[in-house]
């Protein structure tokens, strides 16, 4: 399990261990907060293509998706 803490995920790097689209290396480029401060939304975006993902950033704790990091 990756260890993510809301506080530093904006633009923190990520891998994804299954490459779809050539696409393998991401950043997290936007965060939406409600109220109480609590993450609503994570953009995650692809650095070969600059696609943009609208994913739930506590996906970023599974391993067998995610590396923390690019690698």
């Amino acid at each position: 399990m990756n260890q993510v803490s809301s506080k530093s995920l904006l633009n923190s790097k990520w891998t994804k261990v299954e490459i779809r689209n050539k696409e393998k290396h991401f950043v997290i480029t936007k965060l939406s907060v409600d109220e109480n401060k609590l993450i609503v939304d994570c953009i995650i975006e692809a650095v070969i293509n600059r696609r943009e993902y609208s994913i739930n950033w506590r996906d970023l704790r599974d391993t067998s998706e995610w590396r923390q990091g690019w690698q």
